[in-house]
């Protein structure tokens, strides 16, 4: 009986890996968007899921945030909290995901009157269940960044007894939403109140935001990663220094494509970033509005830039080795890792 030796798509998908830059309402798919609608007696502005997902069409970040907030909507109790964030661990378990770290934005639901201890214990509840099926998971709380600093201080001073209550699961902040206009600097004064506390610390830029935004991110916030952080190429005293101090860039290709960052997914600068040595992760950023979870990102990513079998264990290793797990987890991890990359060698 002869043997077949998967291919790298094969081999990949069936690896275990983490997932480092996931907003959970942006995995809400518009099946349960609708379902949820119809539970709380809210009304949408599409008359149907065709309707909604053809709305899919973006041209920029801001033209996905305005789809985004709007299926937010539907969220108002800990059970839909708890649907939208299983329906997410369900499809990072058939991915292979053992470990994710998940963004979630309070100030998209406090604004409409959903207190932020119903989101986390919605979410936390959901995460529970899922580590019980080898999932294992942290959580972060982002600020929107198109808000004031001082919304984003009172959504952290009231998130303070929620730190406390869930220090085992939620474990940092992070800054997310419109990039362009809203430079890093303008929430110096949180990152350091959150830094204080102990909290690990992560914010978008690069994206759609220059280098310069990632510098801030780095000096100002003195954050721990960088998400997106794909125009970081266009520096290259900023290259250089992300590779040596190994600060992780969560690059999001769907979501990129997506959002016209690049207009092709062959010009995308993660493989540029690796051949520079800096420590570049695969990720989905928001599933269900940009065509595909943490897999479907990866074989993109692997044909379109035609990466080596090398090239993808290290990107998948750096999702390990970026995660703000303890030491002993991380050895885990990469060791569960190693095995599977072994045992399917590609000859």
């Amino acid at each position: 009986m002869t043997e077949f030796a998967p291919t790298l798509t094969e081999k990949t998908a069936a690896a275990p890996k983490a997932e480092l830059h996931i907003h959970i309402e942006g995995s809400l798919e518009p099946e349960l968007i609708f379902r949820l609608a119809e539970r709380n007696g809210v009304k949408l502005a599409y008359n149907s899921i065709d309707a909604l997902r053809a709305a899919y069409a973006f041209t920029d970040l801001q033209s996905f945030l305005d789809i985004y907030y709007a299926g937010a909507s539907v969220l108002l109790t800990e059970q839909d909290f708890y649907d939208m964030t299983m329906a997410y661990c369900e499809r990072a378990l058939a991915d292979n995901v053992v470990h994710t770290e998940i963004f979630f934005d309070p100030q998209t639901h406090t604004e409409r009157g959903v207190a932020i201890d119903v989101v986390v214990a919605g979410i936390e509840r959901a995460l529970a269940d899922a580590e019980q099926r080898g999932l294992s998971s942290k959580l972060i709380l982002c600020f929107l960044r198109h808000l004031p600093e001082e919304d984003a201080l009172a959504t952290f001073d009231a998130a303070l007894p929620l730190f406390d209550r869930y220090r085992h699961r939620l474990i940092g902040v992070g800054l997310d939403s419109s990039e362009r206009g809203h430079p890093p600097s303008k929430f110096e004064r949180v990152f350091a109140k959150a830094r204080a506390k102990g909290l690990k610390l992560v914010a978008h830029a690069g994206e759609e935001g220059p280098p310069s935004y990632v510098y801030e991110a780095l000096d100002l916030l003195k954050v721990d990663r960088v998400d997106h952080g794909v125009r970081s190429i266009e520096d290259p005293a900023l290259v250089t220094r992300l590779a040596d101090t190994r600060v992780a860039l969560t690059v999001c290709p769907l979501s990129n494509l997506k959002l016209c960052v690049f207009d092709d997914l062959t010009k995308h600068t993660l493989k540029a970033l690796l051949d520079e040595g800096v420590a570049v992760t695969v990720n989905s950023d928001d599933p269900a509005y940009f065509g595909g979870y943490v897999n479907e990102n990866y074989r993109a990513t692997v044909e379109a830039l035609q990466l080596t079998d090398a090239e993808v264990y290290t990107i998948i290793r750096n999702s390990f080795e970026a995660s703000f797990v303890t030491d002993a987890e991380r050895d885990a991890l990469i060791a569960r890792l190693d095995a599977h990359w072994h045992a399917n060698a590609i000859t």
